[in-house]
């Protein structure tokens, strides 16, 4: 996945954080890079913006190497492996680490003329860069944060590396990243635009979202509309988040692959790009809150196909009755991995309810007894480079007597997470739902023939 600019970034990942809008969240930008990201975040969720100032401790032999970092409000974290590496004493850490908390003081009061920072004692905050490398200026801000009494931390970029996502799932308390990757390389790497802000640009956003808070606390929220939903289930409660777009075309509700949650980065990806098809959405927990304690312990849950196919069943019954006017009554099924044999098996459960089925990644084999029960217009998209799942599709297609197509994208692995897999797959998805949402479902037809190959 490659951005036009900082800005695309901030609006692609504006449209996952959506479900936040309800917190009455505050934005915060580690400047410079990452404020007009953010900018672009806070005028979505009609938030108020500010700044969180972190500076690197830079190496004394080698200042663009960061043995760790320092943020608003004392919070200094070391890196101790580097500094090991890079032979820095206890002194020499201290001395950056004093140079650098002055300047965090002074930037401060650059980009804050006011004197104070945001109070953040019992708020949501998500907290935006431009990219994440090694993880040790995001892990400062959380530490800072933290401290300062945020309750709920949100970290939102649109690129970092795999290892630093890991060390700060266990910080913040969600990260949501567009592209994680083992090989970020440099982050202005991922930007076609990636030039260099000055204070001056970075104060003019700041001021420009200041001026704009009254007015957008005053208005109500823009033409998306997002709620957190309660599904009465089987067994318990399940939570989700619904996205309507005036005048949808259709309701997508998606049912996430093992392991996952309505939270999925791709996921929630996927279902900001059908936002711009005029398709609502809804995305829920397929387990509830103890059996996703029973499945970390066990990994059963997630594999148990008909308990899965049961919830979408259960919670696509509820909407219709209690959401007749969330997608006109027209509604499709976005399935990912394991989620899409339990989308299918929905699907030939409710042959005259569910318009269109499409898998991203998908088994659609492990719900082999229901494939050929299943009336729905099916999409199935595999990564090209994802050999033993192309297969399996196959096999599973061979079972269908529903309209279906097989769609490879190119040099795509499982996960899709080579740079613009998975905006072609919101793509397909989008042109899949538009054509087949709102037709009378028709008897079935025969396949569309040999694998389709998505452009490039």
């Amino acid at each position: 996945m490659r951005f036009r600019d900082r800005e695309e970034a901030g609006r692609k990942l504006a449209g996952l954080l959506g479900a936040y809008q309800r917190e009455s969240p505050i934005v915060l930008a580690l400047p410079r890079g990452g404020v007009p990201v953010a900018a672009e975040i806070a005028r979505a969720l009609h938030a108020p913006l500010d700044v969180w100032i972190v500076r690197k401790l830079g190496a004394p032999w080698n200042p663009e190497l960061g043995m760790g970092a320092v943020a608003e409000g004392g919070v200094v974290y070391v890196n101790d492996e580097i500094v090991r590496a890079v032979g820095a004493s206890a002194e020499d850490v201290a001395e950056v680490a004093a140079r650098e908390s002055a300047e965090v003081i002074r930037r401060a009061r650059r980009f804050r003329p006011q004197g104070r920072p945001p109070d953040m004692r019992g708020r949501t905050v998500i907290l935006v860069d431009d990219g994440i490398a090694t993880g040790g200026t995001a892990t400062a801000a959380v530490q800072s944060l933290r401290a300062a009494g945020a309750k709920k931390i949100v970290l939102a970029v649109p690129v970092a590396s795999t290892d630093a996502v890991s060390q700060l799932q266990t910080l913040a308390d969600a990260v949501l990243c567009l592209h994680i990757t083992p090989a970020l390389g440099a982050i202005g790497a991922w930007y076609d635009d990636f030039r260099q802000l000055d204070n001056e640009e970075v104060q003019a956003l700041l001021d420009a979202a200041h001026a704009g808070e009254a007015s957008a606390q005053a208005d109500p929220p823009g033409q998306m509309g997002v709620r957190e939903l309660v599904l009465p289930v089987r067994g318990g409660e399940l939570y989700g988040t619904l996205s309507t777009v005036p005048g949808a075309r259709g309701l997508v509700i998606f049912a996430h692959g093992s392991g996952s949650s309505r939270f999925s980065p791709r996921n929630r990806q996927v279902a900001s790009m059908l936002h711009g098809h005029g398709l609502s959405t809804l995305l829920f927990d397929l387990l509830t809150e103890r059996e996703e304690e029973i499945d970390a312990l066990t990994a059963e849950l997630r594999f148990d196909i008909p308990l899965l196919a049961r919830r979408l069943v259960e919670v696509t019954d509820w909407t219709m009755g209690h959401l007749p006017d969330a997608g006109g009554g027209r509604i499709g099924y976005f399935g990912s991995s394991t989620g899409a044999a339990a989308a299918l098996m929905a699907a030939a459960a409710r042959p005259s309810v569910i318009g269109a089925v499409v898998s991203r990644g998908g088994r659609p084999d492990l719900a082999a007894g229901s494939l050929s029960q299943v009336r729905a217009p099916t999409l199935l998209i595999v990564g090209g480079a994802d050999e033993p799942v192309i297969e399996l599709n196959h096999r599973a297609a061979r079972q269908m007597s529903a309209r279906h197509r097989i769609v490879l994208v190119p040099n795509a692995t499982h996960l899709f997470e080579e740079p613009g897999a998975l905006e072609m797959v919101g793509s397909l998805a989008g042109a899949w739902f538009s054509e087949h949402l709102g037709r009378t479902i028709s008897e079935p037809v025969a396949s569309e023939g040999e694998d389709a190959l998505a452009p490039e």
